[in-house]
């Protein structure tokens, strides 16, 4: 049986639509004033079953879902799937276009990452498709950096960025860096100006993070991205790739002629640290205002206090209360609450939690698609962590380019 979680009340779906599938579907939907939807879908499988297979009901289910609402796959500009076993699932996932990175029929990020989903599921699906009624969307693909061309504005996904023709994950973040330096190169942008959103996958979190963290504090300095500037919103949290070797991974998102003035860094002092008091690079969350419409970006968000201590350690109820406390205050430093949430993916430390925290999220954000994984954090006291989009409504602003 499928369920499909209305946000707020835009959606209208026939309940019964994938009834044969046993898969959980949740949609969110946002429009703005200029008519441009946004859709965020989430698709679990509920019952067990080999790889394979629910591989094959997740994409009936995601046809099924995106025509229901009214679009067809060319309005899909990402797509990330959270395997279970993804050294040995992706072969399987190249062998579908709607799950190859490497596809060219169908422009879209395709991004994989190892973190096993709530059981049953050994594969997760998120996906971001947006609608313009006034014209179809202009996308490209060279290699893995998908380009969305919005008028002024230049959208960049690049996805799967890894270097293992060195050893250590301080290396192979450098080596990563480098790779998307010239992908910024080629396109005339900066990490400084035009990076808006980065996600690390680290394997061994525990062992691996403080290499990555070093040799990303070291490409910043260079960079000028520090306390006294800015950094950008990331995730830094355990994922394995396809190669054993991998010891880091790299998806971004960047954005092509953005104006400062469109980008606001969150902070919320009052409830969270700044990050570079213990060492890492990041903000935690970063708006960027268009003409109709806030874009939230959310950080991995946990259980942490102003001066940067674990809240709550042992007990992941009330560490998801703390987090939930301070995602709502920095979204509040933009003009937007919990309610313009569009997705949320939730980090667990211990997959034995994911039932109850499943209940938890459930029962108090009924309308907001969310995917639980087991992808411990980057610090082994917090044992949960969330990051998610939030898309709230703002004046008219012509002196802002369009979305």
């Amino acid at each position: 049986m499928t369920t499909v979680i209305q946000q707020i009340d835009k959606l209208d779906l026939p309940s019964d639509e994938n009834n044969e599938l046993p898969v959980d579907v949740r949609i969110s939907r946002f429009c703005g004033a200029s008519g441009v939807e946004e859709f965020q879908i989430i698709i679990h499988p509920n019952e067990y079953a080999d790889f394979s297979t629910q591989l094959s009901w997740i994409e009936e289910a995601y046809a099924k879902a995106v025509k229901s609402i009214g679009l067809d796959m060319d309005t899909a500009i990402w797509r990330r799937f959270m395997c279970s076993d993804l050294i040995n699932q992706s072969d399987l996932l190249r062998l579908r276009p709607f799950s190859n990175p490497d596809d060219s029929d169908e422009p879209c990020a395709i991004s994989w990452v190892g973190q096993d989903p709530a059981t049953p599921a050994k594969v997760g699906m998120w996906a971001h498709h947006i609608f313009d009624p006034s014209a179809p969307l202009k996308k490209s693909k060279s290699g893995r950096t998908l380009t969305l061309d919005r008028g002024e504005l230049k959208h960049l996904w690049s996805i799967g960025l890894t270097d293992d023709s060195v050893e250590s994950s301080y290396d192979q973040t450098h080596g990563i860096f480098n790779r998307y330096q010239k992908i910024l190169d080629r396109n005339e942008i900066t990490l400084f100006d035009n990076v808006i959103r980065t996600w690390f996958f680290v394997q061994n979190v525990d062992s691996n993070y403080a290499g990555l963290v070093t040799a990303r504090n070291e490409v910043f300095d260079k960079q000028n991205l520090t306390a006294d500037t800015h950094y950008i919103a990331s995730t830094g949290i355990e994922g394995n790739y396809d190669n054993a070797a991998t010891k880091a991974t790299l998806d971004s998102y960047a954005i092509g002629g953005v104006k400062a003035e469109q980008i606001q860094q969150l902070y919320a002092l009052d409830y969270l640290s700044p990050t570079h008091i213990y060492g890492v690079a990041f903000e935690r969350a970063t708006a960027v205002h268009y003409q109709d419409r806030s874009q939230i970006f959310l950080s991995g968000t946990a259980s942490i206090d102003d001066e940067g201590e674990v809240v709550h350690p042992g007990n992941v109820l009330k560490q998801l209360d703390r987090t939930i406390i301070n995602i709502e205050a920095l979204l509040a430093e933009s003009n937007a609450t919990i309610n313009d949430m569009q997705v949320f993916i939730v980090y667990l430390r211990d997959a034995n939690d994911s039932g109850v925290i499943s209940e938890a999220i459930s029962r108090r954000f009924p309308k907001i698609p969310f995917e639980i994984v087991t992808a411990p954090v980057c610090r082994p006291g917090w044992l949960i962590e969330i990051e998610g989009l939030a898309i709230a409504h703002r004046k008219f602003d012509a002196s802002l380019p369009a979305y």
